[in-house]
């Protein structure tokens, strides 16, 4: 077999991935012709034909699905290599953090204290919702992912989920607001409710605390923002169903005092990565061991 040309694999995932040589062509700025010659010499190289003709468009054979995924692990190495070595011999390095834009300040804190200080670390921060920062990851645009909700993964992602924490969460207010000692029953009958958004396992979780108790909350604000949350909680807008770690400054403070702990339910914070041969080796001082 004669050496494998990467600037053909490159014209051939451009083909599969539009699905016609027009299209292909058109994107690659070549001719149609040149593209078919193109590919045509790499299906010699490898001995195989890469697409069969269905209709107007061009789809992939079984070599050609085989293909396909090593020129996309290929791809993926050189993209890797070209990010680390962009890094190389800079006085300092860079760790580039995607957080969940809902994800509790302290804890981002928490995650990045071994790196806060040091000469020879920049740490460039990014919030942004799940999909983005996913997105962001795939493309080599980050290092790390820090989130409540770990992604779905499949025979076709890349992510890494490391679990780095559990929080347990509390039912959090003001001291005149919480007043005497009072149960959790009562105050969750009796008391206007801070709580987060219907979509997060966390309000699930609650959800379901309320009916084993049988009880009807008021809730005075669903929100899908730990730090606003913690806002509202400061302002007495009513009890937050809260991790202390969100509002640990204001409970050492006495600003907020902590009501009941709710057992059973917690919060689970994640770190994701991608996998890659080249890793940023700043991970290691930040993932568990």
């Amino acid at each position: 077999m004669s050496q494998l040309n990467l600037h053909h694999l490159r014209l051939f995932r451009a083909v599969a991935s539009d699905g016609t040589l027009t299209g292909a062509a058109r994107g690659l700025n070549l001719s149609q012709s040149a593209l078919s010659s193109q590919i045509k010499t790499l299906e010699t190289s490898l001995g195989q034909e890469l697409f069969e003709r269905r209709g107007r468009g061009l789809v992939l054979t079984e070599a050609g699905r085989i293909a396909l995924d090593h020129a996309e692990a290929i791809f993926r190495t050189a993209d890797d290599l070209t990010a680390t070595l962009r890094e190389t011999g800079r006085t300092r390095r860079a760790l580039r953090v995607g957080a969940l834009a809902t994800l509790s300040r302290n804890f981002q804190m928490q995650f990045l204290r071994p790196l806060i200080g040091r000469f020879d670390v920049e740490v460039v921060l990014r919030s942004g919702s799940q999909e983005e920062l996913l997105r962001d990851l795939e493309a080599l645009g980050l290092d790390v992912i820090l989130t409540n909700v770990a992604p779905a993964r499949d025979a076709t992602t890349h992510w890494l989920v490391h679990r780095l924490d559990e929080q347990p969460v509390s039912l959090i207010g003001t001291p005149s607001r919480v007043g005497p000692s009072a149960g959790l029953r009562e105050l969750l009958a009796t008391q206007p409710l801070i709580v987060p958004t219907r979509e997060t396992g966390l309000r699930a979780a609650f959800d379901a605390l309320a009916a084993r108790l049988q009880v009807r909350p008021n809730y005075a604000a669903e929100v899908d923002d730990m730090a606003m949350i913690r806002l509202l909680a400061r302002a007495d807008a009513g009890l937050a169903v809260i991790p202390p770690i969100v509002v640990r400054d204001e409970l050492q403070s006495g600003t907020l005092v902590e009501a009941s702990r709710l057992d059973g339910i917690g919060e689970t914070f994640f770190a994701v990565t991608r996998e890659r041969r080249f890793p940023n080796p700043l991970l290691a001082d930040v993932l568990p061991g």
